[in-house]
């Protein structure tokens, strides 16, 4: 197993290619377990028949953990928005649709999106108050059963050659309500600087979801709290705006 090819370098993990695989390396202290259940969201979202890259083996690699699947050649649908700003509209259009067709699937032993929302919760660095009014808030959300990817942007998704689109990353993969995932996905593109892009995707997925705006909007105050917890000292100001912007009815 080769590992001189780097595709993309992370704060926790290393992305190297090895012919037709990929191999996602590990730092020696990432959770086990957190590997471990990538893998097996990887499994379980390949069951439902969404168009991923096939998971090929857990190894360890130089004493290090290694999840390794299969190469997509091609380019990421952010790196042809960022080349052909024209066409923005049409990818936007693509980009929600594969979000829809992953929240149309169901996987019954994915983790539920709403126990890790309220774990987050309760890790996020909040006063008791706002986090008693996040977890009432959540509670009163209706419970579903979709695929949610958690972490659903144009980074993720691997246009190849052949034009065939394939979504990757399901570290963040849960069953819950597709709103929710909507809703990371705007704050997704609002950390990143693209608030007309966001604008125009939450529009966009309202429309052909056949969803009130004001529903995702419910949902921004807790996955802004559930972004807290990853401790990201920039971002920190921007989060607590969205979880303070709140009409607790």
């Amino acid at each position: 197993m080769k590992t001189d090819k780097v595709i993309a370098v992370r704060n926790t993990k290393t992305v190297y290619r090895d012919g037709d695989n990929v191999i996602k390396l590990f730092d020696e202290h990432y959770s086990k377990s957190d590997i471990l259940n990538e893998a097996l969201n990887q499994a379980r979202v390949e069951e439902t028949g969404l168009n991923i890259p096939k998971l090929n083996e857990v190894t360890k690699v130089n004493g290090r953990w290694a999840i390794v699947m299969d190469y997509i050649a091609g380019k990421t649908l952010q790196q042809l928005m960022d080349e052909n700003p024209d066409k923005i509209d049409e990818y936007l259009e693509l980009f929600v649709n594969l979000q829809m067709e992953v929240h149309s699937k169901r996987a019954p032993l994915l983790n539920k999106l709403k126990d890790k929302m309220n774990r987050k919760i309760s890790q996020a660095d909040l006063n008791a108050t706002i986090r008693y009014d996040l977890h009432t808030r959540l509670e009163a959300m209706p419970k579903h059963n979709k695929v949610c990817h958690g972490d659903f942007n144009p980074s993720n998704i691997i246009i190849a050659k052949d034009g065939t689109p394939y979504i990757i990353d399901w570290s963040h993969a849960t069953q819950g309500n597709a709103s929710a995932d909507a809703a990371r996905t705007y704050l997704l593109f609002w950390l990143a600087g693209d608030i007309n892009l966001a604008e125009k995707y939450l529009n966009l997925f309202c429309l052909k979801s056949d969803t009130a705006k004001q529903y995702v909007q419910k949902w921004i105050p807790i996955v802004a709290a559930s972004q807290l917890v990853k401790g990201k000292k920039e971002e920190r100001e921007f989060l607590l705006h969205w979880v303070d912007v709140v009409d607790y009815e």
